[in-house]
């Protein structure tokens, strides 16, 4: 036990670590003053009714640098496109357009994104989800944030709900806080450091288009991890900023939504034979174990005083994680649990049955990887 203690007391403090490293790092000023030139605000939109008028009200509201709206309705089959096309006959700023059939071997965000690239016209691209309200400077924050990178990416503050979101999206932060070494991904070009939160991303247009954009990733499920890839490959910077103040973002509604959402994309993340056992260690060593061994430690084992060290370091990174991102606090205590059901829904995805459709997202089945 005491062996064990000390592993999960030295996994827990390596995101300890590099979370203090990334916060300090996240608290530098974005970037320079917003450049001049026009940024186009674009947005894929499939059955968004319910989200798509706050979203185009909060884009239209943006300060600081001249703006265009391109909403891509993407065979909606509800009042989508109805609600765009009322906002845009009262402001010229923005634009509708109709995606064409998805052609073969593209994912249907990845398809919608080419097309409003190649119908925008600023001098910085910005996709965001349709559910991403920005905040007033948020575009002019981020295309200032260009001027030391050509890809600029960083997490909404995340709005939950309901327990199940609670429960499962806080991850996103704590992964990419808890575990890439931002400092040293602004210092190597190495493309597998490259990393983004596909909610919003800012590019400079001519970068985006000379590296093929959206096409060069036209079969992928995760838009966050493979165009900054794509860049870097080509010897363009990226770059992470905190975004907390720069915009909100709902994902999912409940617990179901959460579990399919992050499932559709896993086998391009953490869910691979190579790299899943490596997270199962890191993960469920540095935040799951500690509780495990401090429960036994209380039933009689050894090794609580290092057990009890690991769990609190383990919580204190997670708190600091949650509070620097403006997350629920209250989801803090449930950190074990959280990282237990990634854990799972990460296994699910990896082993489950294979069929001919792997992942099924906004009425589309897309082939296995």
């Amino acid at each position: 036990m005491t062996i064990l203690a000390c592993l999960a007391l030295a996994l827990a403090l390596l995101p300890a670590v590099l979370a203090l490293a990334n916060l300090l790092a996240l608290r530098r000023p974005p970037g320079a003053p917003a450049p001049d030139g026009l940024v186009s605000i674009l947005i894929p939109a499939r059955n968004e009714a319910a989200n798509i008028r706050p979203t185009l009200e909060a884009a239209l509201a943006g300060t600081g640098v001249p703006i265009e709206v391109i909403v891509a309705d993407d065979h909606s089959t509800d009042a989508t496109a109805a609600i765009v096309a009322e906002i845009a006959a009262r402001d010229p700023r923005l634009r509708l357009i109709a995606v064409p059939p998805l052609p073969a071997g593209w994912t249907g965000k990845n398809h919608a994104c080419h097309v409003l690239g190649q119908a925008a016209t600023g001098r910085h691209l910005l996709f965001i989800d349709a559910d991403v309200r920005l905040a007033p400077g948020g575009a002019a924050a981020l295309a200032g944030a260009t001027a030391k990178a050509a890809l600029v990416s960083g997490v909404p503050r995340q709005v939950t709900g309901s327990w199940g979101e609670r429960l499962t999206v806080p991850m996103i932060n704590f992964v990419l806080l808890g575990y890439l070494p931002i400092p040293l991904m602004r210092r190597l070009m190495d493309p597998g450091l490259g990393a983004a939160c596909g909610q919003i991303v800012m590019v400079e247009a001519e970068a985006y288009r000379r590296v093929g954009g959206h096409g060069a990733i036209r079969a992928s499920l995760h838009d966050g991890v493979r165009l900054p890839r794509v860049f870097r490959r080509a010897g363009l910077r990226t770059d992470l900023v905190a975004a907390t103040d720069l915009a909100t973002c709902r994902m999912y509604t409940d617990f179901s939504q959460a579990w399919a959402g992050f499932s559709k994309n896993a086998h391009e993340g953490m869910a691979t034979p190579r790299a899943l056992p490596v997270w199962t260690l890191l993960l469920g060593g540095g935040h799951v174990l500690p509780l495990l061994l401090v429960i036994a430690a209380l039933l009689g084992a050894d090794g609580l005083p290092l057990a009890a060290a690991a769990l609190a370091l383990s919580l204190a990174t997670r708190a600091a994680i949650t509070l620097a991102t403006r997350e629920d606090p209250w989801t803090i205590a449930l950190h074990p649990l959280t990282v237990a059901l990634a854990l799972a829904l990460q296994w699910n995805a990896l082993l489950r049955p294979r069929r001919a459709g792997v992942a099924t997202w906004k009425g589309r089945t897309y082939p296995a990887a």
